[in-house]
């Protein structure tokens, strides 16, 4: 039960340092890497609860979602390795107001709730199973729908870019 405490410690840590660090940056690619990583202690921290499917399907998605983020900017970013250094922040008043809200919430729902054990919860194992057949059984037609969907576009998205002529437009010579 300790090193479970210090794995969700050092990972929940991890997680909001590399979220820092996608405000931080002016780099569009550094920011798809850093939230990638930040995503990325999340799954590890429910790898550390013993969840290992919420935890793997985490990394995984991430981890693909990110990849293709960042992909996309390094092709339509006009700066996306930060290089002229722009300024990628807005309304920082804003933002620094909803962080600190933000925090205090969850500071204090984390003190005030009563974290003890709820009658009538299934053990994890029994949950994980659950959530497999519930996956896998009704809702498995919204995944490969959501797959094919996915799919589809970015391959339109290809064949958009690349057009009629090629990628540059003019005739092949």
């Amino acid at each position: 039960m300790l090193l479970q405490t210090v794995f969700l410690a050092f990972f929940g840590l991890a997680a909001i340092w590399f979220a820092v660090v996608v405000f931080r940056t002016s780099s569009m690619v550094r920011s798809a890497l850093a939230l990638l990583f930040s995503q990325a202690a999340i799954g590890t921290m429910f790898l550390a609860m013993q969840t290992e499917f919420l935890g793997v399907l985490q990394i995984m998605m991430m981890a693909t979602e990110m990849a293709i983020m960042a992909i996309f900017m390094v092709m339509y970013m006009m700066d996306p390795g930060g290089l002229s250094g722009m300024d990628m922040t807005h309304q920082k008043r804003v933002s620094i107001a909803a962080g600190v809200l933000g925090t205090a919430v969850a500071v204090g729902t984390a003190l005030l709730v009563d974290w003890g054990p709820i009658a009538g919860v299934p053990r994890p194992g029994a949950q994980v199973h659950d959530l497999g057949i519930e996956l896998m059984e009704r809702s498995m037609l919204i995944f490969e729908t959501a797959g094919v969907t996915i799919l589809t576009a970015m391959v339109a998205t290809t064949a958009i870019a690349i057009g009629p002529r090629g990628p540059r437009g003019g005739v092949d010579d």
